[in-house]
């Protein structure tokens, strides 16, 4: 009896043995694994960042796929230590990635959405974006969310789908962009002269390109004013400095020269129907 003890205790002490070393392996797989995955991830970072050929937008989420797809190997290799059989990780894996995704439905259409909006490109990192009302300066596009910064400094987190299926204003993309300024002037007003002193304001600014010319044109003829639409080209990031600088100029020179900006007015006629005494 003694002697059967002795031989279960013996077998329970290897057994103990055998899985505290695998515990151990499989934790040095772990460590080695996380930091491999690290390093490569760091690696290809530095090195996307160095050829240049591979734009901000597109070079997170390189790393991170990269990342995540040596730590599936780790995983992978820990389990194999306890016996799991390789086919049947991927067998559960393949059934937990389709009942995760039929559970996570809106989950899923994010990241597919992130995979179109870094792909297909309509809006990128650093550009100014206006998408159904939801505008701002792009910092990050990851496969859940887009983040954003708004002209106030408030920070956005956006859904990938919303994005994808606004109608995208994107301020940024194209190199140059034209002004619509519109200004009023007095029905008593020289129309020929305001079109000429304003052309002249946008004349001595070197950021209006010259082609295509500026033009000042007639554009309605309103309640209180003959309603002017200033317009010219000029770089995109030039557009807001040169628009209030030439709001401004045109002012000052319509005021030297007596043109007048009216205010809205009404033309009030008092009938008096006096009947004369009997």
């Amino acid at each position: 009896m003694t002697e059967e003890y002795t031989q279960l205790i013996e077998q329970l002490t290897q057994t103990a043995l055998n899985f505290s070393l695998e515990i151990l392996a499989a934790l040095a797989i772990l460590i080695v694994g996380i930091f491999i995955a690290g390093r490569i991830a760091k690696y290809t970072d530095k090195l996307l960042s160095k050829s240049g050929k591979v734009d901000s937008t597109l070079k997170p989420v390189i790393v991170k796929i990269i990342r995540y797809t040596i730590m599936v190997f780790v995983l992978i290799a820990v389990l194999a230590r306890f016996g799991v059989e390789t086919t049947s990780i991927i067998a559960v894996l393949g059934a937990a990635g389709l009942a995760i995704g039929l559970a996570l439905q809106g989950t899923m259409q994010n990241i597919a959405a992130g995979f179109m909006l870094l792909f297909l490109r309509p809006l990128k990192v650093g550009e100014f974006v206006d998408a159904d009302g939801i505008s701002g300066t792009v910092e990050e596009i990851s496969l859940f969310i887009t983040h954003m910064t708004t002209v106030d400094g408030l920070y956005l987190s956006v859904p990938n789908s919303k994005l994808w299926s606004a109608t995208v204003t994107n301020y940024s993309r194209n190199s140059t962009r034209r002004t619509d300024l519109a200004i009023g002037i007095g029905y008593g007003d020289d129309i020929a002269k305001a079109e000429k002193v304003a052309l002249a304001v946008l004349s001595g600014d070197a950021r209006i390109h010259k082609d295509p010319a500026a033009q000042v044109i007639t554009t309605g003829l309103g309640e209180s004013s003959v309603d002017l639409n200033v317009r010219y080209w000029t770089d995109s990031g030039d557009y807001w400095p040169a628009l209030s600088d030439n709001r401004r100029a045109i002012k000052e020179a319509f005021d030297k020269e007596g043109i007048s900006i009216p205010f809205p007015q009404r033309d009030l006629h008092i009938i008096s129907d006096v009947k004369a005494k009997a």
